[in-house]
């Protein structure tokens, strides 16, 4: 990885770090709506991995690839945030959904059906089910929320940081918070348990899961929707 003078020889770690690019990149799109082009985000993680080689140095301490990841994800966010990807619409569809969700586990007592929370939206089912792969719920938890909450215009990515420390799957280390969020998902429904385990425990994309539960992948996207919404109802009462 270095030429003989002892200087990074970029075009080899290039070559080796596009797989770790390509990786990352699918697993941020899996999270994202459809109109989000799988390309550009490579695209842009390329750029994140040249800057990385420009500015890694290994008295920092750090092993390259921890270093190159971040770069990497942060150039995608950054790519995302200047898109504004998700729009006003889809944030406030997100909120009442899981207000909905909340309001009907009050009354019923326990997780609401499918077809229920369609009802309480005042929506057909099937336009309910169109909503959630349009939504496409994302973040377990976003700590604004924990803190009483942000407005509906907050963008969703300022509550993404590349900084490693700083994300969301790392500060779910909490004791309390992750003790919260395992009964949570212990009330799921059966098969929405087994997506986010794939999802969330396997690292399996939403293909792959649709291939082990023999259902399309849009449904699969409609179902781990709806999961986020049941959890970040629950863990907004937490």
């Amino acid at each position: 990885m270095y030429t003989a003078k002892g200087h990074m020889d970029r075009e080899h770690m290039l070559r080796q770090y596009v797989p770790l690019v390509r990786r990352l990149a699918h697993h941020m799109i899996a999270k994202l709506p459809p109109n989000i082009e799988l390309d550009d985000l490579i695209q842009v993680g390329m750029i994140g991995l040249s800057e990385a080689l420009t500015r890694y140095e290994v008295a920092q301490g750090v092993q390259f690839e921890t270093f190159a990841t971040q770069r990497i994800r942060g150039a995608m966010i950054d790519e995302l945030r200047e898109g504004d990807w998700m729009s006003r619409g889809s944030r406030k569809s997100q909120k009442e959904i899981e207000r909905a969700v909340q309001r009907l586990e009050q009354k019923l007592g326990r997780s609401p059906l499918e077809s229920e929370i369609a009802i309480e939206l005042e929506m057909t089912l099937p336009d309910y089910q169109e909503l959630l792969g349009k939504v496409r719920g994302t973040q377990l938890v976003y700590l604004e929320d924990m803190n009483g909450g942000a407005d509906d215009g907050a963008g969703f990515l300022d509550r993404h940081v590349a900084d490693e420390t700083a994300d969301p799957v790392n500060l779910l280390r909490d004791h309390r918070l992750r003790a919260s969020l395992v009964e949570a998902i212990k009330t799921l429904p059966d098969r929405e348990q087994y997506i986010m385990s794939m999802y969330y425990e396997n690292d399996m994309n939403l293909k792959e899961i649709a291939a082990v539960l023999e259902i399309t992948e849009s449904r699969v996207c409609q179902l781990h929707s709806q999961s986020i919404a049941r959890l970040r109802a629950k863990m907004r009462s937490h």
